[in-house]
């Protein structure tokens, strides 16, 4: 996926910002009107991430909305994808 971004980036000369080590949480591009697209990260995914490199799922989660949610590096800050609930099965 970060292949895909990056090459996105360079065609359409898009500022894309990714957070290191997270690639395999991407989950897309994000448009808005008049703004500058998004990397868009599964929350989810974020989490289980961070508990894969050793914390519990309070500390992951205290970290994420900290540090991860909670920083603004300007106009292409990413965004995170909370999915709905899958309702298939019933």
């Amino acid at each position: 996926m970060r292949a895909w971004i990056d090459q996105l980036a360079d065609e359409c000369d898009y500022d894309l910002t990714v957070m290191d080590g997270f690639d395999d949480c991407i989950v897309g591009i994000v448009e808005r009107c008049t703004m500058p697209p998004l990397v868009c990260y599964d929350r989810e995914k974020v989490i289980a991430a961070l508990m894969r490199d050793g914390m519990t799922w309070e500390e992951a989660e205290e970290y994420f909305e900290f540090n991860q949610m909670g920083a603004w590096v300007g106009e292409t800050t990413p965004c995170f994808l909370i999915k709905a609930p899958d309702d298939s099965a019933a």
